[in-house]
């Protein structure tokens, strides 16, 4: 199974999540789209549910010198959450990553006031919080999503992605009341290998479709 582009795989992943609203499983959602990728994915969900859809800044922190080796993940303000079989396989300290953090939420604080243009992040208490994302490889950034998301009390927690690694998601679920994802190949390298099309999306993408929706 492959997907044409990201919203070929929104389009997809709406339709499973459709029934389950039309089960009853999804009363009052919202849509929280994890920038960047996920929000071209998000989008197509929101729209199929006519569901708001937003934003949940989520930034990885990766190893020293090998920045696309995530070995933890920040959402928001909240502390950072590290992976702790990795930081002692490498020797890593939290100290020594203080820098790393520091530098990503300031990143992370860039890219929340462009996105959300001065308003203020959704009310989640009590509501069906669907958090999207274009494919789950590690799944270090979705845990510090879903958590950022736990402590704010929603009624239903459920994280959904088109493609995922069959061990990441299993290593989730006792994060999230449900985890809907269309596909887990046994052969999982990337995210990316699933998509013809997986050009990265700008920050005036992310903000069109926010705007959009």
């Amino acid at each position: 199974m492959r997907f044409q582009n990201r919203s070929q795989a929104g389009r997809e992943l709406a339709g499973r999540l459709t029934a389950l609203r039309e089960q009853g499983g999804l009363p009052d959602p919202v849509v929280l789209a994890l920038p960047r990728g996920g929000v071209a994915v998000a989008a197509e969900v929101a729209r199929a549910l006519g569901a708001p859809l937003d934003v949940l800044l989520v930034r990885k922190i990766g190893a020293p010198h090998h920045e696309e080796f995530g070995i933890g993940a920040i959402a928001g303000d909240d502390p950072p959450l590290y992976d702790a079989y990795s930081l002692e396989r490498l020797g890593l300290s939290e100290k020594r990553l203080a820098p790393t953090v520091a530098r990503e939420r300031t990143e992370l604080h860039r890219r929340e006031r462009r996105y959300r243009e001065g308003r203020p992040p959704p009310g989640l208490t009590g509501r069906t919080v669907i958090v999207v994302d274009d494919g789950l490889a590690t799944g270090s950034t979705a845990r510090a999503a879903l958590r950022h998301v736990r402590r704010q009390a929603p009624a239903r927690l459920v994280l959904a992605v088109p493609v995922g690694a069959p061990e990441s998601l299993d290593a989730l679920r006792h994060e999230a009341d449900d985890i809907v994802c269309l596909y887990a190949p046994p052969s999982f390298s990337s995210v990316g290998q699933w998509y013809d099309e997986f050009g990265q999306l700008t920050d005036d993408d992310v903000i069109d479709a926010l705007r959009r929706n």
